[in-house]
């Protein structure tokens, strides 16, 4: 099978591109031709289609001009339309894949793919389908307020980065793709959910029940050497932004003592100033250590030498990578029951799950698990297990070529 996959980044920025990356390569091994259409980055890996990629953007950096540009990227790229086309013709693909194409590509590839009749299957990593800022969520919490198509209130709320301007943009961009040209609705054939909870979102929100599949992700479980013994601290991974509720876990962490391991917070953001600063307020400095961002071989021994990964996070978290890495390595997990987590994190069997949020719950979840050292081993076990059957890579490429089968016939049957 000839299957394009989409994405804006090619280099390993986050979770979607993980996938990409991996799901493009275990394609190939299987045999399938793959073809990447992407963005120019220094990042990027090298492609043997990187002629087709589209040049970069940058929406915060470069001269006035620049911006503009970019501002108007958001709606509509002629340059994506006219390179992706061009792609469509060369590689003659049976199935187009979108990952993450918002902003710098935009959906102005989905007709080019239409006017050819090509199936378009489109993976749902976050929320930005249905939500201006993606992650339904702002300065406030949780948020669902722009259901129903009233996207004027990211604008009122400044849900995107705090910012009118920027809200603005966001707001209008989701009335021209979905109120004017209703582009989503017309061109994807099929839509991939990797959580129940996503799925259930999604529909409530508008997405047509036929057309959405749960397919949760998959982990090459053979990288991994589970480490059961647990270790002498405490791990936080991921970015540092305001719903990943790190300062939450501060104040939890801080309520159990000195008599308990050190904890580690790995990754980099825009709040990492402030988590010092309540660091040393919170007088933590000798236990709490803040080593920046981690990647690769080092950050999956940080993972399997310590004694629990916490994800506390404060927004409806898709699914959780994290999670998945975490106990295919046999560590047990302290998960916020947010979001699809709970799907992957099994409450009293692979790890605890607490109130997200809730300082005292996660505190009383630490204190449990903390005292109990063969607990924390038993999570960890009966987490490898519960990865290794569910979340394989073989089970996974049956069921995606599945989908790209069906999706090429119901094309056909139009």
């Amino acid at each position: 099978m000839r299957i394009l996959q989409v994405n804006k980044f090619n280099y390993q920025k986050g979770g979607s591109e993980k996938y990409f990356l991996e799901l493009s390569e275990a394609l190939e091994q299987q045999g399938h031709e793959v073809a990447k259409f992407s963005m120019q980055n220094p990042l990027n890996f090298k492609d043997k289609n990187e002629k087709y990629f589209v040049s970069q953007v940058d929406f915060n950096q470069g001269s006035f001009y620049d911006k503009i540009r970019a501002a108007f990227r958001l709606f509509w790229s002629f340059e994506a339309a006219k390179k992706f086309d061009q792609l469509l013709l060369d590689f003659q693909p049976e199935v187009v894949h979108i990952h993450n194409i918002y902003h710098q590509l935009s959906p102005s590839i989905l007709l080019k793919a239409k006017k050819r009749r090509i199936p378009v299957i489109m993976h749902l990593h976050d929320y930005k389908l249905l939500c201006p800022n993606m992650k339904m969520y702002n300065q406030g919490g949780v948020c669902e307020q722009c259901k129903g198509g009233r996207y004027f209130n990211c604008t009122l709320k400044r849900c995107l980065k705090e910012s009118y301007l920027k809200s603005l943009l966001a707001s209008l961009e989701m009335y021209f793709h979905h109120a004017i040209l209703k582009i989503y609705e017309r061109v994807i054939t099929t839509y991939i959910a990797p959580s129940m909870f996503v799925l259930k979102k999604a529909i409530e929100w508008g997405v047509e029940q036929d057309k959405i599949v749960h397919l949760p992700y998959f982990i090459k479980t053979v990288d991994y050497e589970p480490q059961y013994e647990p270790g002498d601290y405490l791990l936080f991974y991921g970015r540092l932004v305001k719903e990943k509720g790190v300062k939450t876990l501060l104040l939890a962490y801080q309520t159990l003592g000195h008599k308990v391991p050190n904890l580690k917070i790995v990754g980099a953001g825009p709040e990492y100033k402030e988590l010092e600063q309540q660091i040393k307020e919170l007088g933590l400095a000798s236990k709490v250590v803040m080593t920046g961002p981690k990647y690769g071989e080092t950050l999956k021994q940080l993972v399997a030498n310590c004694y629990a990964i916490i994800v506390p996070s404060e927004w409806y978290e898709v699914t959780g990578i994290v999670n998945m890495e975490a106990s295919i390595l046999g560590k047990p997990v302290l998960a916020a029951n947010i979001g699809g987590i709970g799907e992957v994190v099994k409450n009293k069997e692979t790890g605890l799950l607490f109130k997200s949020g809730s300082v005292k719950s996660l505190s009383e979840a630490l204190g449990l698990l903390l005292s109990d050292e063969a607990l924390a081993r038993q999570f960890g076990e009966a987490g490898h297990e519960y990865i290794v059957k569910n979340y394989n890579k073989k089970n996974h490429l049956s069921k995606i070529v599945s989908v790209y089968k069906n999706a090429i016939q119901a094309e056909k049957n139009k």
